[in-house]
């Protein structure tokens, strides 16, 4: 399929820099399968949902992932050079894959000093992508990545302005618990504890699954056609009892809402053909493309995503391509608000 059938045009002026306060105050573009649009906001989300529905989320917790630092120098009188480091996949106790600016200066052997003292060898380097061998391990590391590190904005947010303090909390989800994300499941950015305690007393049941977002989820599709694109793999988790909870949802006639494409590709990859849901731990690529059949998720909250992604290609996929761009022209003409902390559209299969 040609990807650039996936592509539309966005002003600058719609990306969004900051979330809007509350966070549950974002727009809410409901796109019905007859084609139908709603606006509505995602306090309203409760409303918009059926007693019995399980509202499935990703609690996975981003990292602050971004760290400047430099390379020390290989030779007496050599003078450091500055380095921009994203950890973007945790690949032992001590050891994180990362995307380095500019990676072309560096070399196995070397050593860099990220943050104000954290230390760190140079395993491999293929392209613009190395293996980092920290001499701190385990909980120790995760501490001093905590106390130097930056929160990893995506590069349309961190082009136009540096991370700070409030993007700690912002770029968070309420129910975030632990993990090694460098990117945040951003449908979940919308929601507060309000709105939460509003959907339970409503009778929506909530379930948590857990895939840890890479660095992956930015990076363009360059292929001219997606059987030529390569997904990063992430690691994702399913248990045992909310396989079951969710299979007795479909039981009971109810719906799965996925809140957000990392959920949806959690709960697509852990499905059979035959719509159950199993237990699941483990990498998942999975690619959704249209012409995929739908196992597990019947309703989708999600953000607006890029052209030529393989987000909005997942959208495309579950609400239908021409639908889709239907929705994203009406978001532009009303000045709906882009990306990770812009607004959301609630997304419905046929026949749910």
């Amino acid at each position: 399929m040609r990807v650039d059938l996936f592509d539309f045009e966005l002003p600058q002026s719609h990306i969004a820099l900051r979330p809007v306060e509350p966070r549950d105050a974002a727009r809410l573009l409901v796109v019905r399968p007859d084609g139908t649009l709603e606006h509505c906001h995602v306090r309203d989300l409760p409303e918009l949902l059926r007693a019995g529905d399980t509202l499935v989320v990703n609690d996975t917790k981003v990292i602050p992932a971004r760290l400047s630092g430099r390379r020390l120098a290989r030779e007496e009188g050599a003078v450091d050079s500055k380095m921009e480091v994203t950890l973007h996949k945790r690949v032992g106790p001590s050891r994180f894959l990362a995307f380095v600016r500019p990676a072309k200066r560096l070399k196995p052997g070397d050593v860099l000093v990220l943050g104000e003292d954290l230390r760190a060898g140079v395993i491999s380097r293929e392209a613009g992508e190395i293996t980092l061998e920290f001499e701190l391990a385990g909980a120790a590391l995760d501490a001093a990545i905590a106390g130097q590190g930056a929160m990893p904005l995506p590069p349309y947010i961190a082009s136009k302005r540096k991370p700070d303090a409030q993007d700690i909390a912002d770029y968070q989800t309420v129910y975030a618990r632990e993990g090694n994300s460098v990117a945040a499941p951003t449908a979940g950015l919308h929601f507060t504890p309000e709105v939460l305690n509003t959907l339970s007393a409503r009778g929506i049941a909530r379930e948590h699954v857990t895939l840890h977002v890479g660095a992956g989820t930015f990076l363009p599709v360059s292929a001219e056609d997606t059987a030529d694109h390569k997904m990063h793999s992430e690691w994702a988790q399913i248990s045992a009892q909310t396989a079951v909870r969710l299979n007795e949802t479909h039981a009971r006639g109810r719906r799965i809402v996925a809140v957000g494409t990392t959920a949806m590709r959690t709960l697509e990859s852990a499905t059979n053909d035959d719509g159950t849901v199993k237990p699941f731990e483990t990498e998942t690529d999975i690619f959704i493309t249209p012409g995929y059949r739908f196992k597990a998720v019947d309703v989708m909250l999600t953000n607006f995503h890029l052209p030529r992604s393989t987000l909005f290609m997942l959208v495309s996929a579950f609400a239908g391509t021409e639908r889709m761009k239907a929705a994203y022209a009406e978001a532009i003409a009303k000045a709906y608000r882009f990306y990770s902390y812009g607004d959301a559209c609630l997304l419905f299969r046929e026949n749910s």
